[in-house]
């Protein structure tokens, strides 16, 4: 029996007409699907890689591999030739069992423990962020002759999960800091910054662009000779609205890197979100329903903690419902998941058919920071990936 679902034509601008297909073909010959699943698009992926990085002049990409780690998914972007980005051992060991040249690592996590230093280190990753004192001298002992580069803090408004408090320093500090690299046995080759993950404020790249010129100025008058400038992620996704394009954001760092930054350098991203986000869907299923001080509940198998966690930062996702009529009326839900916490509340005042208990619910754009976060609190599957 094919199911059916009530597509509105305005979820075909939240993912692309064909992974929704391809989803919904999924399902169609596989009638008995074990949910929670997530279905990735390997055509969508092939296409965010190749629009990522076009149009900024000597940039390299480099995925960050905390999105997705699936197996499945590094091993379809190593053939693809781009580099990735690792704060841990255990993303190392995803990366070394997959023989990713150590060329092709960098390691922006400001804070990283010795033991993924020296196991990074020895195995031949030669770039590595810093923002404070300490962590050059583990640097200096640990990766002696390594190319560091500086995270300074720049705004984050406008960024639906900010990323400016936990790293970062201010300029004069930064600068402090890439004299004491040079002092010691490294290599300051750069600054980085992060303008906040699915950042829908494109200025946000326009002041974090001037700031970093700034400091660039400076350390070329002292003799600094920096070459890369790493501009982090950041690149958005639609969810429940539309968000600016890949080529639009591009064109104008782009244009702002030509006026600001002076010289030959690379120019380093960072993207995870924008690599997979809408190349996956997840399937779910309803448990449940319930009305509770005159709200609807809708309880899913997949909630916060296996599956869902970015909810509860502010992320709100798209949601399309199996439906047995086409004439069916439309209720506001408060959608939760599966678990016995009350913290496991995915969504409220979310405008959905009324569904049966045993229906299938598809969650768009949920192929970023969903699995990768997600345990099993409760006793719940962490959702299969899947490739279509």
């Amino acid at each position: 029996m094919i199911k059916k679902f009530k597509i509105e034509a305005w979820h075909r601008k939240i993912v692309t007409k064909r992974t929704l297909l391809k989803v919904l073909s999924f399902i169609d010959h596989n009638p008995d699907i074990s949910t929670p699943v997530l279905l990735m698009d390997e055509e969508k992926i092939a296409e965010n890689v190749s629009l990522i990085g076009k149009n900024i002049q000597n940039s390299k990409v480099f995925y960050a591999v905390k999105a997705n780690s699936d197996e499945k998914i590094l091993k379809i972007l190593k053939n693809y030739k781009i580099g990735f980005e690792i704060a841990s051992e255990g993303e190392l060991d995803l990366l070394i069992n997959l023989n990713i040249n150590p060329d092709l690592i960098i390691s922006s996590n400001p804070i990283k423990s010795i033991n993924f230093i020296k196991k990074a280190y020895s195995y031949g990753v030669k770039f590595f962020a810093f923002d404070s004192f300490t962590e050059l001298e583990k640097l200096d002992k640990y990766a002696p002759g390594c190319n560091v580069y500086v995270r300074i803090s720049v705004p984050n408004e406008g960024s639906e999960w900010p990323l400016s408090k936990k790293f970062g320093v201010e300029l004069d500090e930064a600068f402090e800091l890439l004299k004491r690299a040079k002092e010691l046995n490294l290599n300051p080759i750069g600054i980085t910054f992060h303008v906040g993950s699915q950042c829908l404020n494109l200025y946000n790249w326009y002041i974090a662009i001037d700031k970093a010129r700034q400091l660039w100025e400076r350390a070329i008058e002292n003799k600094i000779e920096l070459k890369v400038l790493n501009i982090g992620g950041g690149y958005p996704i639609n969810y429940t609205k539309i968000a600016p394009k890949i080529n639009e954001i591009e064109q104008y760092v782009a244009k702002l890197l030509k006026e600001k930054i002076p010289g030959d350098f690379e120019v380093h991203i960072e993207p995870g979100r924008a690599v997979i986000g809408d190349a996956g869907i997840m399937v779910t299923k309803i448990l449940g329903k319930a009305v509770r001080n005159y709200e609807n509940w809708l309880y899913l198998d997949v909630g916060v903690f296996n599956g869902l966690m970015e909810s509860l930062g502010g992320i709100k996702y798209t949601y399309i419902v199996e439906v047995k009529s086409d004439k069916c009326k439309y209720k506001k839900w408060t959608v939760a998941g599966p678990s016995c916490d009350s913290m496991d509340v995915i969504d409220k005042h979310v405008d959905l058919p009324d569904v049966e208990e045993g229906s299938l619910v598809l969650i768009l754009s949920a192929g970023a920071y969903t699995v990768s976060y997600a345990s099993e609190f409760n006793g719940f599957p962490i959702p299969k990936v899947i490739l279509i």
